[in-house]
């Protein structure tokens, strides 16, 4: 498969292992560490780590995949790329289409989870969350290296916050309270909401044309960010778990620190939950742009979003469209149940990474298939044990999404013909 060159419709490689490892961590721990822990506590009880070491096994196969592909075809579009490659345009489509809208979905909830933290006034909020997301579009459109800048630091502060929080509740007497028991179903619905928290290296993977020596550099970045990622849920979730109930409230470390008494480090959660958020929107902006503009130079998506800036090497036009999505969304919609919409999403998207590192000969192999067998059963156990109304909705706008493909390319032939 030809790698688009920079100046000939392709981005310009400016990423080395240290800005994909923070692009990649600042999704995951943006993503969930604030926000995740209250419906995965309510459906794991008492097992709630045990939901999160199935997902880290499932996410540890998942990335070694996508590494292994990643390694293969460093392009943008991730599995998008890797479907089309290894099983055919149709699951290339689904992919891509599975993560396009589960992440633009996961924009508005960061955006409006960004906004929560700033203040209590609904419509103030939709408003907070607009210019979040108009304004981390703006630092995506200027270059790949602004996004990773930001990012950077929105990590470091963010890492910061959670370093003070920990120590405060680690230092703390320990807080003894009932703690409701659950079923297997139970963990493993636990397990695909915290999927959700660990999905954030697919956006290393999606930025493949992007950074240097992608061969070395993505399954490399991809690895670290996950072991990073996956230290620091369970020094929380142990945190968490030793001195207070995160099934009680939706937000568990305030919640936390407030019932140890450390009532002057509420305003530090609060501050570090906003920029969580804020690294996460931007790394999942880059993302789906990525994506789009993939999917667009195969006509899966309109080809005007196939463009990239001639002087700051960016798919200007995708980012836009997303922009303009988003920000819909973040007016006119109540996002709260978004995790479960947006795990059934990217679920199928990993099943689908899995399934196409299985067909990879001996020598593009890194990792025996008994990984990607794992890994794609896993997608599939956890994505059918999560709330029902999430899997339905998801499965149906596929569902759509593969019918008005079908029938705008069987015109398109017609009409050739």
């Amino acid at each position: 498969m030809p790698t688009p060159t920079p100046g000939a419709g392709g981005l310009a490689r400016r990423l080395g292992v240290a800005d994909a490892v923070v692009i990649g961590v600042g999704s995951m721990v943006g993503a969930g560490v604030f926000a995740v822990w209250a419906p995965a506590a309510q459906a794991a009880g008492s097992w709630l780590l045990a939901g999160l070491l199935i997902a880290a096994i499932v996410a540890y196969c998942n990335a070694v995949s996508s590494a292994q592909l990643a390694a293969v075809y460093p392009v943008s579009g991730g599995t998008y790329v890797y479907g089309r490659e290894r099983l055919g345009e149709w699951w290339g489509f689904a992919a891509g289409w599975c993560f396009v809208i589960g992440k633009t979905a996961s924009c508005a909830a960061m955006a409006l989870t960004f906004a929560t933290y700033v203040t209590d006034i609904n419509w103030l909020r939709r408003l907070i969350a607009l210019a979040a997301v108009l304004a981390l579009a703006a630092v995506n459109y200027r270059g790949v290296t602004r996004t990773a800048r930001l990012t950077r630091i929105l990590v470091t502060c963010t890492l910061i916050v959670l370093a003070l929080v920990l120590m405060v509740l680690f230092t703390a007497a320990p807080r003894h309270h009932e703690t409701a028991g659950t079923s297997p179903y139970g963990v493993l619905q636990s397990a695909g909401l915290l999927f959700f928290a660990f999905a954030g290296y697919a956006r290393i993977a999606t930025m493949g044309e992007e950074v240097r020596e992608p061969a070395k550099t993505i399954p490399r970045a991809i690895l670290i960010a996950l072991v990073v990622a996956i230290g620091i849920y369970l020094v929380v979730a142990l945190a968490l778990l030793r001195t207070g109930d995160p099934a009680s409230t939706t937000a568990p470390l305030a919640s936390a620190v407030d019932g140890v008494g450390a009532v002057w480090a509420v305003p530090v959660v609060r501050i570090g939950a906003a920029l969580a958020s804020l690294g996460a929107l931007l790394a999942l902006i880059a993302g789906i742009g990525r994506t789009t503009l993939a999917m667009a130079r195969n006509r899966d998506l309109p080809t005007w979003l196939a463009a990239v800036h001639p002087r700051y090497q960016v798919p200007h036009h995708a980012e836009l469209a997303l922009a303009a999505v988003v920000g819909v969304l973040v007016l006119t919609t109540d996002l709260r149940g978004v995790i479960g919409f947006s795990s059934f999403g990217v679920l199928l998207y990993y099943a689908i990474a899995n399934a196409s590192a299985f067909t990879q000969p001996a020598d593009q192999r890194r990792w025996p298939r008994a990984v990607n067998v794992i890994g794609l059963t896993g997608c599939v156990v956890l994505a059918v044990t999560l709330p029902w109304t999430s899997a339905v909705v998801a499965a149906a706008v596929l569902a759509a999404a593969l019918l008005v493909r079908r029938l705008t390319r069987g015109r398109a032939g017609s009409a050739r013909s």
